[in-house]
């Protein structure tokens, strides 16, 4: 039997120290995983017994001369003794034991393919990779396109060498490793020539916020190590897992991203890959079709599943996958665990905000939810970073793996370049760096010795601000945390805070805005998308159809598209807990000032108690309009799976409007109860307390919006400045009506929950709310803790247990 070499079909997860963590996870996907349809390139291992071979004697006596008395964190010295032990080995001669192998390895491979010389990939499998502390990731070389037998020696030598890259030098050392610890085996593989398609990262949890059940897909046009490296800013899906293994196209979210280069082959040689940019048309379109999108999910779900019960203990996934573009076939190119969210196991849940604002020089990506602040360097290339000190913010066009020591040195990470699974993006989560990616002129608009602060606190979007800020950081336990008998939701309208928000102690979302998605995410009067070819604005209908470039042939598909997914992240992010989304509750005012608007709304002098609400639903000035409210809201509960999704009906003035509405609402295939699916009303205007009885035989449940019910029965504009000060919800009449709502909907069956601002802002509405019964009440993200801990002390006082 061969002594250097060990094909994919013979080995397994037990052989990491033999094979190191790749060869040995390629090697048990092909062996247990073939069968459930996952599909991995052919290819062979060559041991570390090979490399043993290559070092033992004089070899390694003179690599750990080079290394004793290295202090890593000098990165000139640590740049020269790697240099000097790279060569080392690249000059060293393979035995010819280890040559013969590999060449004859080689020639079976090439044949299997129908080829004499394929074109295969050489990459490192490091013997204490993929550990559950820690993630030897990108710490060694990676050669693709590389074919002949000259070439593959070459590119094998090459691959040992890079054991003692400066990066997995200083990550050893950080670690803890003794760098004999650490052997290298290589993986030998059939390249898929997603150079002609398409290649990315797929992670089995969310990066930012660790939440455990979505799968999260990126991907880019040429082969992948561009989206590993940070050279280019992938599309991005994130797929719920539940929905998914229900048969669903449970994609809850596709971004674009710019995706300015991708990488091909370049011949043989030196040069085996080369850069090129993509055309403006493919920068524009998705590189993955949804059907690709929910197969490489379900793959990844079987590998997560796989793995766990492997180790026996929940095992998130980093995956790496390719397309082929000449035939369309999918493959998965390595699996590992994720190291980073994986092994947080505290139960704390830590966040930072900021306590003041400045000016925003740049904005990106954010990675992970932190703060920092400190004096800005700009690093232009490898050479630069021994300049780096200590808590200076890194800046950079994009942060190879050679720069990982002095990341760990930085107070945060600025970069032009890379998407939320680059490598700078892991080590900086593994680190617990604030990192924003993708800023695009980060090093143009940042000098050096310029004091500023890094948010990634604020949802996707990341920001530097000018100067050194003030910030706070906030801690729960939620070990053993109690929770109450009356239900704690949240108030919610941003998708992006959606799987953070989830992670809290609550028991659904009591009020999702349509508002919030529609202004952020659309844009659009959905009347302008409807008759966009009449639209008189020639500003407006320019700024609508470069939105929805794509969207030629039936603009209103993207109304459609973007609110759907929208409400899908929430509700996805919530599943199966029970999430309420309230009908879009635009004044007039408000809907003129979507692109488009002014057109098609009237000018009223009172916009509060005009055309709001349930009238428009079925009003013949916006009756196809809410078509498309209604068919995005059907494609959330019937195409994506979301169930757990509710609907609330704004400002519903009588029972006649509730039942003009749900009839509306069934034209468009959004039957009440039907899957399902209930239909609650707010309970805002007096006329709704008043007549409780007969709402309730409307509808299934009732969400006092404490806002529009102060107003309107203390007869205050709340939006007026001169009488601000008569609004508050605290004043006895307020607490008066607000008993009687409850008491009406619970003569009348139906559940009722509180969906305003009050509970947030104040702890004795919380409490009186408590008192009379409320069923649920539901508090903006910042005060749910605080709320959860004042409704629990209201019941201790009433008794409840």
């Amino acid at each position: 039997m061969p002594r250097f070499i060990r094909w994919f079909e013979e080995i397994s997860i037990a052989d990491v120290p033999l094979v190191g963590g790749k060869n040995a996870s390629l090697g048990e996907m092909v062996r247990e995983l073939g069968g459930k349809g996952v599909k991995v390139p052919p290819g062979f291992a060559i041991t570390a017994d090979a490399y043993s071979a290559l070092i033992e004697g004089t070899v390694e006596k003179r690599i750990n001369g080079i290394l004793e008395g290295l202090d890593t964190h000098d990165v000139a010295e640590l740049a020269k003794r790697g240099t000097a032990i790279r060569a080392l080995i690249r000059e060293t001669p393979l035995p010819e034991a280890v040559r013969a192998e590999i060449l004859e390895a080689y020639r079976q491979l090439s044949k299997r393919a129908g080829t004499a010389d394929l074109d295969v990939a050489v990459r490192s499998s490091a013997t204490a990779e993929d550990l559950p502390d820690a993630s030897f990731a990108g710490q060694q070389e990676t050669f693709l396109n590389v074919r002949g037998e000259a070439d593959i020696l070459a590119a094998c030598s090459s691959c040992f060498a890079s054991l003692y890259t400066d990066r997995a030098i200083s990550y050893r050392v950080n670690k803890g490793f003794k760098h004999s610890q650490v052997r290298l085996s290589i993986v030998v593989q059939q390249m898929v020539r997603s150079d002609l398609g398409s290649a990315g990262v797929i992670f089995t949890l969310d990066t930012e916020s660790g939440f455990r059940d979505v799968v999260f897909v990126t991907s880019a046009w040429g082969l992948g190590e561009n989206v590993v490296s940070g050279k280019v800013d992938p599309d991005e899906f994130l797929v719920l897992k539940a929905t998914l293994k229900q048969g669903k196209n449970a994609i809850l979210r596709r971004k674009a991203g710019a995706k300015q280069f991708k990488l091909i082959y370049a011949g043989q040689g030196t040069r085996r890959t080369r850069d090129v940019e993509v055309s403006k048309v493919d920068r524009e379109r998705l590189s993955l079709s949804d059907a690709d999108v929910l197969q490489l999910s379900r793959w990844a779900c079987i590998i997560e599943e796989h793995y766990t019960a492997r180790h026996q203990r929940d095992t998130p996934m980093d995956i790496e996958w390719g397309r082929d573009g000449r035939t369309g076939e999918l493959f998965i190119l390595q699996a590992r665990p994720e190291t980073v969210q994986a092994n947080r196991k505290s139960s704390e849940l830590v966040s930072y905000s900021l306590d003041e604002r400045s000016k925003v020089l740049a904005t990106g990506r954010a990675v992970g939810a932190l703060i920092g602040a400190g004096k800005a360097r700009v690093i232009a290339s490898v050479a630069e970073l021994p300049t780096f000190r200590q808590g200076e913010i890194l800046v950079a066009d994009m942060t190879d793996p050679d720069w990982e020591p002095v990341m760990k040195k930085a107070s945060a990470i600025v970069t032009n370049r890379g998407g939320r699974t680059c490598h700078a993006a892991i080590i900086s989560r593994e680190l617990g760096v604030p990192c924003i990616v993708g800023t695009g002129d980060g090093t143009a608009v940042l000098k050096t010795g310029q004091d500023v602060t890094v948010s990634c606190a604020e949802g996707e979007e990341g920001h530097v601000y000018e100067g050194l800020l003030k910030f706070s950081r906030s801690a729960v336990d939620l070990a053993g945390l109690a929770r109450p008998r009356t239900k704690v939701h949240c108030i919610l309208g941003n998708p992006e805070q959606a799987l953070k928000t989830a992670m809290m102690p609550v028991d659904g979302v009591g009020l999702a805005r349509e508002e919030f998605i529609i202004n952020e995410y659309v844009r659009v009067h959905p009347m302008a998308l409807i008759h966009y070819d009449r639209l008189a604005d020639a500003k407006a209908k320019e700024e609508i159809a470069r939105l929805t470039r794509g969207y030629e042939k039936d603009r209103t598909a993207f109304f459609v598209d973007r609110l759907a997914e929208g409400v899908g992240m929430i509700a996805g992010a919530f599943y199966p807990r029970p999430v309420i989304v309230r009908l879009s509750d635009f004044k007039t005012n408000e809907y003129a000032n979507l692109l488009g608007g002014r057109e098609f709304e009237p000018a009223e002098e009172n916009p509060m108690i005009g055309f709001r609400g349930a009238s428009r639903y079925y009003h013949e000035k916006y009756r196809d309009g809410f078509r498309l409210e209604c068919l995005a809201l059907k494609r959330v509960r019937d195409d994506m799976g979301l169930t757990n999704l509710k609907i609330m009906v704004p400002f519903c003035r009588t029972p006649d409007e509730g039942r003009k509405v749900i009839a509306e609402m069934s034209k468009h295939g959004l039957r009440q109860r039907e899957n399902g699916l209930e239909v609650y009303v707010m309970c805002e205007i007096p006329s709704n307390v008043i007549a409780a009885d007969l709402f309730a035989q409307i509808f299934d449940g009732f969400s006092i919006g404490s806002n529009d019910l102060t107003q309107l029965t203390l007869g205050v504009d709340r939006d007026s400045a001169i009488v601000s000060g008569l609004f508050d919800e605290r004043l006895e009449p307020v607490k008066r009506i607000l008993a009687a709502a409850i008491e009406g909907a619970k003569k009348g069956g139906r559940p009722i929950g509180i969906c305003g601002q009050a509970p947030s802002d104040y702890p004795e509405i919380c409490r009186f709310l408590v008192e009379r019964g409320i069923d649920s009440i539901s508090l903006n993200p910042d005060s749910v803790m605080k709320g959860l801990q004042t409704v629990l002390e209201a019941e201790k006082s009433l008794g409840i247990r």
